[in-house]
């Protein structure tokens, strides 16, 4: 079992599911989201198993994202695994979402790209302060994805299209203030979350017994957030619906308090794939009208046409296979992006690829 890459037991009427792939920062294999939808599955049945805990094996990461060699090579092979594990990966995030028993997401480390894709939908999204948080993925030349286009476009102002354009790490105190987590804890004291949930004598509702035991715990605020301190700058900004526009906007920013940081997010952009951040934008803008299952089934599409027409195989080649992070995205400047051919990822019916997404 040690070698397994998720662990299951059950303590107290809870399921315990520990991510254990730790040599590759617990980045999602097709096995790993296997196993940990079919102890979900399991478990929602079972009378005597009462809530779920989601964590990790290892301090230095919850998730690290997906196993993007895995999707690079599948593609390279022509033998579509790639787009069976985006299919089964969403699918799990969405019976997150909708799970009937309260899960609590535990996080230590780092939790990027689809580790938020599994700790979104649970009902107590708890962190420590290790936490780096975030959806980097326009950094390899591709969109935030796994409900990233309903959990980005659902944060308020700017924040959410700042997070995505970026692809910028957060911390404890932002994800409470953005709202990516709920409650925070010392990662000390993460053994007395486990001690509380060991002892519990259950209610006929669990989801307020452990809401309980959160709040003599843990905190729901933080000081410190350097999303709240720059939040003017960020509604500023990041509220355009064109990634040019967005440009034009930090470029202009005058006051002392912003500079400093308008140069670095600058920075942040300038090295990104000019493709991936504007269809990142349209993502998160579009998102906002949609449902769940509508931003699952927009983001599956784009995937569909992403390896062949974007910018992920250089950004994988560039950051992985050769590593001399030298990506030549295409087009390389923003200014040369073609705003059409970002709108023609979008063009398919929204409806049929909905239906196509639930059978």
């Amino acid at each position: 079992m040690t070698e397994a890459s998720v662990l299951a037991e059950v303590r107290n009427h809870v399921g315990h599911l520990y991510l254990n792939r730790p040599a590759g920062l617990n980045a999602l294999s097709m096995d790993m989201v296997q196993l940990l939808q079919r102890y979900l599955d399991t478990w929602a049945t079972d009378s005597s198993v009462v809530a779920v805990v989601l964590r990790s094996s290892s301090e230095k990461a919850f998730c690290a994202g997906g196993d993007i060699r895995f999707l690079y090579d599948s593609f390279k092979a022509g033998d579509g695994q790639h787009m069976a594990f985006f299919e089964e990966e969403y699918a799990l995030d969405q019976s997150i979402h909708h799970y009937a028993k309260p899960i609590i997401s535990l996080m230590n480390g780092l939790v990027l790209g689809g580790g938020m894709g599994l700790v979104q939908g649970t009902r107590f999204r708890v962190v420590s302060e290790k936490v780096k948080m975030g959806m980097p993925e326009t950094g390899i030349g591709y969109f935030p994805d796994v409900g990233g286009s309903y959990f980005l476009s659902r944060l308020a102002g700017g924040l959410g299209a700042y997070l995505a354009i970026t692809g910028s790490t957060i911390r404890s105190a932002d994800a409470l203030y953005a709202g990516l987590a709920d409650y925070c804890v010392n990662s000390e004291l993460l053994s007395e979350i486990d001690h509380g949930l060991n002892v519990m004598r259950w209610s006929e509702r669990p989801g307020d017994d452990i809401e309980s035991l959160l709040k003599r715990v843990a905190s729901n605020k933080l000081p410190g957030s350097e999303l709240k301190a720059m939040r003017p700058a960020i509604d500023q900004h990041f509220l355009f619906n064109d990634l040019t526009s967005v440009i034009r906007s930090l470029q202009t920013e005058n006051c002392g308090a912003y500079q400093d940081w308008a140069e670095a997010t600058l920075e942040q952009i300038q090295v990104r794939s000019p493709l991936a951040m504007s269809v990142s934008l349209e993502l998160v803008r579009r998102g906002r009208s949609l449902s769940l299952e509508e931003c699952f089934a927009l983001e599956l599409h784009l995937d569909s046409q992403w390896f062949a027409a974007g910018d992920i195989m250089e950004g994988i080649r560039a950051l992985i296979i050769d590593k001399d992070k030298k990506p030549q995205w295409q087009p390389p400047n923003v200014a040369d992006l073609d705003q059409a051919y970002v709108s023609g990822f979008f063009r398919a019916p929204l409806a049929q690829m909905v239906q196509s997404r639930q059978r």
